[in-house]
């Protein structure tokens, strides 16, 4: 799942949005299908989002405000959805290993979808979308038949709000810690890979034996497993 190359390639900056509901069992969020013939990513599971363009730069070219700027038109393009600047919430930021072929840091924040907008998906790039328990996500990308499939940033954002039980809940926990940096290291095991975060006690020199704690996933024959723990 994971494409790697000996090029240095350069990073681009990207915004994504999770988008949350109410609904009876929880809170659902919306994931967006992208094509399969599109070559990045193609047939996988996702929050809507994409590259910041130039024109979402302000003037003085904050970087932050760009990436709000790329999220709420991205948000229009892709979904159909109107959202605004302070309704987003800072959830993460990724940026893919090096040695991939396609390498992007990406600003993920977090909101509330609580009017009566419909999804409006183009059907090009995104092929089709899906309102989705955050639990119930995780535990269909581990179908071994007909698996809902995830890229690890998507995996561990749902796996951050899962255990909630209203939008409101996710919303005040993202709020009121500081936005978790993921700049992952690669550790290769038996059958794929092993992706390892800063706090993790192997973080520094990718060791996976060290005793301490544990942030990182695996990535083994396409299926997930997030660990976090002290």
């Amino acid at each position: 799942m994971l494409e790697t190359s000996n090029l240095i390639e350069p990073v681009y900056p990207a915004a994504t949005v999770v988008l949350m509901r109410d609904c009876e069992e929880g809170i659902e969020v919306l994931l967006v299908q992208r094509n399969k013939a599109v070559q990045h990513m193609g047939g996988m599971w996702v929050f809507p989002g994409g590259k910041v363009d130039e024109a979402d730069y302000p003037g003085d070219r904050n970087e932050y405000q760009a990436a709000l700027n790329a999220a709420i038109r991205e948000t229009r393009e892709e979904a159909g959805l109107s959202v605004t600047a302070d309704q987003l919430v800072y959830l993460s930021h990724w940026t893919t290993p090096e040695g991939a072929k396609k390498r992007f840091a990406t600003w993920f924040f977090l909101t509330i979808l609580d009017d009566e907008q419909e999804v409006q998906v183009d059907g090009g790039e995104i092929a089709r979308h899906r309102w989705a328990e955050p639990s119930a996500a995780l535990a269909e990308s581990q179908d071994l038949e007909h698996p809902l499939r995830l890229m690890p940033p998507s995996y561990v954002s749902l796996s951050d709000i899962a255990d909630c039980q209203t939008c409101a809940e996710a919303q005040r926990r993202v709020a009121e810690r500081d936005a978790i940096i993921y700049a992952p290291r690669i550790a290769f095991v038996e059958g794929g890979i092993c992706f390892l975060y800063a706090g993790d006690a192997g973080y520094s020199d990718s060791n996976l034996d060290v005793k301490g704690e544990r942030h990182r996933l695996y990535m083994i024959n396409d299926q997930l497993e997030y660990i976090r723990q002290p």
